[in-house]
């Protein structure tokens, strides 16, 4: 007898869904893979064709955040095991 968990992603991969389950697990992921002080100042919004959109507090977050940004990425991938994240915007 097959995991339910097996079952399920299987039915992701052949429905086409898992794509999306990706990128909705990178919204709940943001505050952990960034830390406290930097989503205390952000707000993970949405993911649309593999980027993540990020309202900052200010420009001056979005700037500090556009330095660091291929290492949040990668954070974000590593932590869902997937190269589900190409990019972000902060808005």
């Amino acid at each position: 007898m097959r995991q339910i968990n097996t079952v399920i992603d299987s039915f992701l991969v052949k429905t086409g869904l898992s794509k999306g389950v990706g990128q909705q697990k990178a919204l709940e992921v943001w505050e952990e893979v960034v830390g406290k002080k930097i989503s205390e100042n952000t707000e993970a919004l949405s993911v649309k064709h593999g980027v993540l959109y990020i309202k900052t507090h200010s420009s001056a977050w979005a700037q500090e955040l556009q330095l660091k940004k291929k290492e949040i990425i990668l954070k974000i991938n590593k932590k869902l095991k997937k190269k589900i994240i190409k990019d972000l915007r902060f808005m």
